[in-house]
């Protein structure tokens, strides 16, 4: 399952009606915010992974926590909250506050709100990247070229599905003005996560979470 398909499949559909009956925000809002997080949330493990002991600490978390059920039980997402809490503090650690505050200024999503959504989410992200470990048999020290493959492959796919649904629900919650040339806003979100985002002068999210990125 590429990352895309996670994004426009059931999960993320089951997973954003639970979140919008829970906190009262719009379904598209919410897959919105799956579609900017995952790829950030993925490039920081990336770039952690290239550390050994932070490699084998997301390997042995992966093969303990993470094996892929929950993309077939989306309702473990909200049983899940607190663990997401943790996972994300692990993950963006002191950016974290800045993260959310930038994602939540960006997807209409209250401050408030924005955090525990994010803990809900952040299961999901795990466990699809615990099963692509799995189909591809990778241990920690493979696990950089793993995430960095899924990236590649997502921004790939978004250049050649100008049609992909996703498109239009990102363009309607993010705004027109992230993509200069009114093109693939999805495409615009993972050039910037991988590198891409100081190119898009007119601001928008895109550049903004590149910004943040490339503060790291």
């Amino acid at each position: 399952m590429s990352l895309i398909d996670l994004l426009t499949g059931s999960t993320s559909n089951q997973v954003a009606e639970q979140a919008e009956n829970k906190f009262g925000i719009s379904r598209n809002q919410i897959i919105a915010l799956l579609a900017v997080a995952a790829p950030l949330v993925i490039s920081y493990l990336r770039n952690k992974s290239q550390d050994a002991k932070e490699a084998e600490a997301l390997n042995n978390a992966l093969d303990k926590d993470h094996d892929g059920s929950i993309l077939d039980d989306a309702a473990q997402a909200e049983s899940r909250q607190a663990e997401g809490g943790s996972i994300l503090d692990h993950v963006f650690g002191g950016q974290k506050s800045t993260v959310e505050n930038q994602l939540s200024q960006n997807t209409g999503i209250s401050i408030d709100k924005i955090g525990p959504i994010l803990a809900m989410l952040a299961p999901v992200i795990m466990g699809y990247i615990g099963k692509e470990k799995q189909q591809n048999n990778v241990g920690a020290g493979g696990l950089g070229d793993l995430l960095g493959g899924i990236l590649g492959n997502a921004s790939s796919q978004a250049q050649t599905q100008q049609s992909n649904p996703l498109n239009d629900i990102l363009g309607s919650v993010l705004g027109s003005g992230q993509s200069q040339s009114g093109g693939n806003p999805l495409n615009d979100i993972l050039g910037s996560v991988l590198g891409g985002g100081q190119q898009q002068q007119g601001g928008g999210l895109g550049s903004i979470l590149g910004n943040i990125l490339g503060g790291k």
